[in-house]
């Protein structure tokens, strides 16, 4: 995508170029820019050392690269989701590849002649053989697990909360989950001497209501018609980016009213004051910005502030403007804080610890927290109530049929202690 070419003043400046075709094409360019945004930061911070200000060509020179950084950082993430997505179904897919039970074969030859023609006889006898409450009156038909699953995969892969949570499939419309407050009783005693009477625990519980989230893609009669088409990749690949998008964005800052609740949607506190039930964050000690010496100061502080078995899973959590803004810190020791993916479809890493990249994070302003830390698989749940299930509509938007799809999800954090936040803010 990019190239770099030398100008006057000796630096190398991103030069536009075709789009790469492959993840290691991508790659390789992704650390060429890297290299120009060394070598062009390294003088702005000479400048500013030299002349106690960085020349404006020179700041505009790294902002650009910066931008051309992430636009091809953007690329690369593209082109490994790409490689990630397999052909599924039909002629190309668990059709051949797998062998499927016979009543996975009639449930897929079903669900494709509901899906192309409207048919529901085969859907619905054998939802009634399992006792399915799927059916036409309540809402829809399940689609074939093979696809469920292939949703719920590809779902992962677009949504960093997802891949990093904890993800919980159940029955019911609601998962429960208790702990004791005041923790468990334990100590140590001989074998043969008697065990001392323990106090109540007192147990509370969190609940974890999951909320319907769906899309409606359409298509044209002749889509459905042509037998070449595999409908079932079709219906996941038009879902799966819809949803990823919907679901990052509420497991980040949903409010959890018909929606999961986000992370940053409960109570911050400053570390000092934590307690159950609200999530510690740790001040930058500037409104809407970094401290002008040691900025890296905070993240070390964030960092430290998980207790060790949370700390050694831990992820750094930012959009990409807040990445933007950290590429450009070093150690005392002139080394970048910062380091690119060491291969193609890996995370960046900050100070060892991998970044997830969430769009949904907000950027940074006063009083805002831009950016976290912590062991999200310890620390927020993903519930999904098992089954995928699709209406077929042809009437709403004749001469398109419209599949209203839905799934039913929530979230919420469920280790107050194993997610800390950096607050943008004087404290």
């Amino acid at each position: 995508m990019m190239t770099g070419h030398v100008q006057g003043s000796g630096a190398v400046a991103p030069e536009v170029k075709a789009v790469p075709e492959t993840v290691t094409a991508a790659l390789d360019e992704f650390m060429e820019a890297f290299e120009a945004f060394k070598d062009v930061n390294d003088r702005r911070l000479g400048e500013i050392e030299q002349k106690l200000t960085a020349d404006v060509v020179t700041r505009d020179k790294v902002d650009r690269i910066n931008r051309a950084m992430d636009d091809q950082k953007r690329v690369l993430d593209q082109l490994a989701l790409k490689k990630a997505r397999p052909p599924l179904g039909g002629r190309s897919g668990y059709g051949q590849s797998a062998e499927l039970s016979p009543e996975a074969m009639e449930h897929k030859a079903g669900f494709d002649a509901y899906i192309r023609r409207g048919e529901d006889s085969g859907l619905r006898e054998l939802e009634a053989k399992a006792f399915s409450v799927g059916v036409g009156a309540d809402g829809g038909y399940l689609v074939p697990p093979e696809t469920d699953t292939e949703i719920g995969r590809r779902v992962s892969v677009v949504s960093p909360m997802r891949a990093l949570s904890t993800v919980r499939t159940v029955s019911t419309s609601v998962l429960k989950k208790p702990f004791s407050t005041t923790g468990l009783t334990t100590g140590w005693v001989a074998e043969t001497a008697a065990r001392p009477q323990t106090n109540t625990p007192l147990l509370a519980e969190l609940a974890f209501p999951t909320m319907e989230l769906y899309a409606m893609p359409a298509a044209t009669q002749a889509l459905l018609e042509d037998a070449a088409v595999d409908m079932e990749a079709w219906i996941a690949g038009e879902v799966d980016i819809v949803f990823a998008e919907q679901e990052g964005d509420a497991f980040v800052r949903g409010d959890g009213v018909n929606k999961p609740k986000g992370f940053l949607a409960y109570t911050a506190v400053a570390d000092a004051s934590w307690a159950w039930g609200s999530l510690g964050y740790i001040a930058t000690g500037v409104a809407g910005g970094w401290k002008a010496t040691n900025p890296s100061d905070t993240l070390i502080e964030v960092i430290y502030a998980l207790k060790a078995g949370h700390r050694q899973n831990g992820t750094f959590m930012m959009n990409r403007k807040v990445q933007a803004d950290i590429r450009k810190f070093k150690d005392v020791d002139g080394n970048y804080l910062w380091r690119p993916p060491a291969s193609a479809g890996q995370a960046a890493s900050l100070m060892g610890f991998p970044i997830a990249e969430a769009e949904e994070m907000p950027d940074i302003a006063a009083s805002s927290t831009s950016l976290a830390f912590g062991d999200f698989r310890s620390g927020y749940l993903v519930v999904d109530r098992a089954g995928v299930r699709i209406l077929r509509d042809p009437y709403s938007a004749k001469p398109y049929v419209l599949f209203y799809t839905t799934k039913r999800v929530g979230g919420g954090v469920q280790n107050f202690e194993a997610i800390k936040l950096v607050r943008f803010a004087v404290s």
